[in-house]
């Protein structure tokens, strides 16, 4: 995987209409430009990283195009275009930013990266039908101890640690994941919720994230979950937390990811395994680690529990 200031240098260089040469290096000491993006991920990051770097229009279809990546490699620079929104020129100009020399090279290398990356769904579940069902239960065990164990390793346990010791000390602690990822965090911000005060509620809506976070500062702290490929209401929650200034824990699949920018915490979850998307069960098992550190930490996260689950038996909430 290439470094992240190769891909960013490469993507500044790319936008730039007029690139500065310095006359003082000759042509065989002057650094080769680095290679366009291939892989799915370096492509997503590529993406990412243009949102916050590029002229407005080709940010806007970028980051349209990080939730999108699949429409990237199976449509026409018209569809595309009239899909986000957008004019085909900045459809051309995205793929010049991105490195290529058009369209066409652009989108090969998207349909290139789908074929042969983990990450695509749709081939995950094209070889999960083609595999045999009966090793289906076995498989699934193996990763998931896999998992486990890469999960509670030295370094993460330490992670683990340092991320209680932010949510103890936020003020309101807001937890915002989408799709696949919401119900890791309603569960983070259920459970966390019924433990301390200072969870927010679990956002129910994925429109109404802003408007809970958008009065966030210093002294809160935002939990974003999210995994490729990577949802725009999450990616912008974190733009929100960050220019907010408040502290950031993000739960993701890789140190690249447009949520990892910037945070105080980074948790590159493992997520091996034959389903047809990526297995959470490791994520499910942070969320409990961190929620359980906390009440273990805190002198009043045991009563505050006993308190809740007296008043839902009273009001006849459970049978």
């Amino acid at each position: 995987m290439k470094p992240a200031r190769a891909i960013s240098k490469n993507i500044a260089k790319n936008i730039a209409k007029s690139p500065a040469v310095n006359p003082d290096k000759s042509p065989e000491t002057m650094p080769e430009t680095p290679p366009v993006p291939e892989t799915l991920d370096d492509l997503l990051k590529a993406l990412a990283e243009l949102v916050h770097t590029a002229p407005p229009a080709i940010g806007k279809l970028a980051a349209w195009a990080l939730e999108n990546p699949q429409d990237m490699a199976f449509h026409s620079v018209r569809t595309l275009a009239a899909k986000a929104e957008v004019n085909a020129n900045t459809v051309f100009r995205l793929s010049v930013a991105l490195g290529f020399s058009g369209f066409e090279p652009c989108r090969e290398a998207f349909q290139a990266a789908f074929r042969k990356d983990d990450a695509t769904y749709g081939l995950r579940a094209q070889r999960l039908h083609a595999g045999d069902g009966a090793q289906l239960p076995e498989q699934i065990k193996d990763a998931a101890h896999r998992n486990l164990d890469a999960l509670f390793s030295t370094q993460h346990l330490g992670q683990i640690a340092q991320a209680v010791d932010l949510m103890l000390s936020a003020r309101t602690i807001y937890c915002v994941g989408v799709r696949s990822c919401f119900a890791l965090a309603h569960y983070l911000a259920y459970s966390g919720h019924m433990a301390l005060e200072n969870f927010a509620p679990p956002l129910t809506q994925s429109g109404s994230i802003a408007d809970a976070i958008i009065g966030c500062g210093a002294e809160d702290l935002v939990v974003v979950i999210s995994f490729a490929h990577y949802s725009l209401e999450v990616v912008r929650a974190h733009e929100i937390a960050t220019a907010r200034g408040a502290r950031l824990i993000a739960i993701t699949d890789s140190y690249t990811a447009p949520i990892a920018r910037g945070a105080d915490v980074v948790f590159d979850v493992p997520m091996e395994g034959p389903q047809s998307l990526p297995s959470l069960g490791a994520a499910f098992a942070l969320t409990e680690a961190l929620v359980g550190e906390m009440i273990i930490r805190s002198d009043s996260a045991a009563a505050r529990i006993a308190d809740y689950e007296r008043q839902l038996l009273d009001f006849g909430v459970y049978i």
